[in-house]
């Protein structure tokens, strides 16, 4: 008789720590959701802030970046590789950097105000690249001011970079909309013709459904 109760009482102190335990897992699994839920949450509104950022470099900039381009080339003489509208060395100041290559393989990096199209300084750069990207633009026709003028029927013009990789080269660009709205395109180096970069669109679709997950 005693055996029989002391069974059924550590069936039940079984049972009610059974409950507890299934209560507190779900409890964490409660937790986790919720701080899951507002990392996600933090993660959107850091796209949100960054994309807003650069709305505002973008519409503080009432130089092009073909103007930039021709600025850049009137204080250094070459071939311009890349312009990009960004922040400088990480301060709260947007310039334009253009990249140019001079006929002695020298790299200059040419600092532009996109208030006025001014140089305000430059200074030459150490790049390993500079046969690749000789062997990308042989036999182009379509410069990078083209290409950006090109690319500014999609947009603002906020960068434009020769793509030296694999076996098809162009010029890359990314546009940006009145909305805010991000596109990258490549220009054909020998056409000019416009097209979008449908490698970047299904990365951006790839982070998309990672967000939503």
């Amino acid at each position: 008789m005693k055996r029989n109760i002391v069974i059924a009482a550590v069936t039940a102190a079984a049972l009610i720590g059974g409950g507890t335990a299934t209560a507190l897992a779900t409890a964490g699994d409660d937790e986790g959701s919720a701080r899951q839920a507002a990392t996600s949450q933090l993660s959107n509104d850091d796209v949100r802030d960054d994309r807003d950022d650069d709305a505002e470099k973008t519409a503080s900039a009432d130089v092009t970046a073909s103007e930039a381009i021709a600025s850049a080339l009137k204080h250094t003489s070459g071939t311009v590789v890349s312009a990009e509208l960004d922040d400088e060395d990480d301060s709260d100041k947007v310039v334009w950097t253009v990249d140019v290559l001079s006929g002695d393989n020298t790299w200059h990096s040419v600092s532009v105000d996109p208030a006025n199209g001014k140089v305000l300084g430059s200074h030459t750069d150490d790049e390993d690249d500079t046969a690749q990207v000789r062997a990308a633009l042989k036999g182009s026709s379509v410069t990078a001011g083209e290409a950006a003028q090109a690319a500014a029927g999609k947009g603002v013009v906020t960068s434009v970079d020769l793509d030296d990789d694999g076996k098809k080269k162009s010029w890359e660009a990314e546009t940006r909309t009145s909305g805010g709205a991000e596109q990258d395109w490549k220009i054909d180096l020998a056409s000019g013709k416009v097209t979008a970069d449908r490698a970047d669109a299904q990365d951006d679709d790839a982070d998309h459904a990672d967000d939503q997950d």
